[in-house]
C-alpha cells in the first residue's frame, strides 16, 4: 500500500524543533490536493460546518500542549526504539509518541484546504504515527520521522478518500495509486503531445480502463443532497424529479378493485360451506398462525387424519372457485411462484390445448401458499404478495 502513496521523505536533520513549528501558510501544492479539491473542495464548502471559535481554542490547546513534547536526539530516539521492539515497553512507546506529534501537524496542515476539519486529519495522522512505532525497525539505519512519515500520510490520504464525498466508493490499494497519480499523468501525457485518454492512463498506471472512467467522473462531479432545492424560487427539491417507484393511479384503482371484488368471491366461498370447513378455512388457510390438524380433531372430535382430509377436499373447491370466478386475479396472486413452477417444469402433466400449464398442474401446497398470503382470519383481508 505505501509504495503507492509517494509520501514525502524527509531527512532526518530537517526535523529539528525549529522546522516543526506551523507555519499558516505550509500547504504546499500538492498532486493530491489539486487533484481532490476540484471536486471535494464545494463539496465541503457545502456540508461542513464552518470552523467555530470553540473547534479553533481546541486546536490551539492541543498544539501548546504538544510543543511541550521536546524532539529526540538520534541516539535517544535509537535507545527508546530498541527498548519498545525487543521489549514493548509502554513508557518508550510514549515517548517516541509524543515527540512526533508536531511532525503529525505538519503533515496534516497540508490537506487542510481538501478537507476542513484540521482536527480530523490530525487525528488519522496520529493512528498511523502510532502504526508506525510499532513496525519500525531501529535497525535500518533510519529515523523514526521518515519511516513514520509513510504512515502518517497513508493513513490521512485514506480518511479522505473514504469521507472526501457523501457517498462513500472502494478504497482498494490499486484506486489509492490511482486517485494519488491520475492527475501526473494527466499532465505527463498532455506534455508528451499524446492526450490523455482513459486507455492511456489505464495503460500507465496499469489498472482497469473503467476505473480511470469512474474516478474521474468521481472527481469531476459534485455530490448534491436529494433535499437540495432546484432553485431559489420554488419549494421543489431533486428528490421531486425522481421517478416515483408507486404504480400510476390507474393501476392502483384497478387494483384496488380486484381486490375487493376477491374479497367478496371469497366471503361468498365461506358461506356456502359448513361450520367444520369454515373453520378449517379460517384457522388453518386463512390464518398467520395456523392451528394443528390435532386441535381441530379434538374441538370435532375426529381424528387427525379426518381433518387431513377434510382441509384436502376444501383447497380443492377453494381451488375451483377461484379458477372460475377470478381466474386473471389468480394469476396475479401466483405471480412469481407461478412463473418459477413453469420455468423449473414442476408441474403436473395436465395441459391446456397450447401447452400452457393451468391451475391445477401445482401441488395444493402451493395453492395454500398463494391463498394464504392474501387472505386474513376472520374475513379480514390483507394485500401481501405469495
Amino acid at each position: 500500500m505505501l509504495e503507492y502513496l509517494e509520501p514525502d521523505l524527509v531527512p532526518p536533520e530537517d526535523f529539528s524543533d525549529g522546522a516543526w513549528e506551523i507555519d499558516p501558510t505550509d500547504c504546499e501544492e500538492d498532486p493530491f490536493v489539486a487533484i481532490v479539491a476540484t471536486g471535494a473542495k464545494a463539496v465541503r464548502k457545502k456540508e461542513a460546518p464552518e470552523p467555530t471559535l470553540a473547534t479553533f481554542d481546541s486546536l490551539r490547546k492541543y498544539l501548546a500542549e504538544i510543543r511541550h513534547f521536546s524532539s529526540l536526539i538520534k541516539e535517544e530516539e535509537f535507545r527508546l526504539a530498541v527498548l519498545y521492539q525487543e521489549r514493548r515497553e509502554p513508557e518508550a512507546a510514549h515517548r517516541l509518541v509524543t515527540s512526533h506529534l508536531l511532525l503529525v501537524v505538519k503533515i496534516a496542515m497540508r490537506y487542510r484546504q481538501v478537507h476542513n476539519n484540521l482536527q480530523d486529519l490530525i487525528q488519522e495522522g496520529n493512528i498511523g504515527l502510532m502504526e508506525a512505532i510499532k513496525r519500525f525497525d531501529p535497525y535500518r539505519g533510519l529515523r523514526l520521522s521518515t519511516y513514520a512519515a509513510w504512515w502518517i500520510r497513508a493513513y490521512i490520504l485514506k480518511f479522505i478518500l473514504d469521507n472526501g464525498k457523501l457517498v462513500k466508493v472502494g478504497t482498494s490499494n490499486a484506486r489509492r495509486k490511482l486517485f494519488y497519480n491520475l492527475k501526473k499523468e494527466k499532465e505527463r501525457l498532455e506534455a508528451e503531445g499524446n492526450g490523455y485518454g482513459a486507455k492511456a492512463l489505464a495503460e500507465r498506471l496499469h489498472v482497469k480502463e473503467g476505473d480511470v472512467i469512474d474516478l474521474d467522473k468521481y472527481l469531476s462531479n459534485e455530490d448534491i443532497s436529494l433535499d437540495a432545492p432546484l432553485d431559489g424560487e420554488s419549494n421543489r427539491t431533486y428528490a421531486d424529479r425522481l421517478p416515483s417507484s408507486d404504480p400510476p393511479p390507474d393501476e392502483r384503482l384497478e387494483e384496488e378493485e380486484l381486490d375487493k371484488l376477491f374479497c367478496e368471491k371469497i366471503q361468498c366461498f365461506s358461506e356456502a360451506i359448513g361450520p367444520r370447513e369454515r373453520h378449517i378455512l379460517k384457522q388453518r388457510l386463512l390464518a398467520e398462525t395456523p392451528v394443528t390438524l390435532q386441535e381441530i380433531g379434538e374441538k370435532y372430535g375426529v381424528s387427525r387424519e379426518t381433518v387431513r382430509q377434510t382441509e384436502k377436499k376444501l383447497l380443492k373447491k377453494l381451488r375451483t372457485h377461484l379458477e372460475r370466478e377470478l381466474p386473471e386475479y389468480l394469476a396475479s396472486l401466483w405471480g412469481t411462484l407461478f412463473l418459477e413452477k413453469v420455468q423449473e417444469g414442476k408441474g403436473h402433466s395436465r395441459k391446456e390445448p397450447g401447452g400452457t400449464k393451468t391451475f391445477a398442474d401445482f401441488p395444493e401446497e402451493d395453492f395454500r401458499i398463494c391463498v394464504g398470503g392474501s387472505l386474513e382470519v376472520d374475513g379480514n383481508f390483507r394485500q401481501e404478495g405469495p
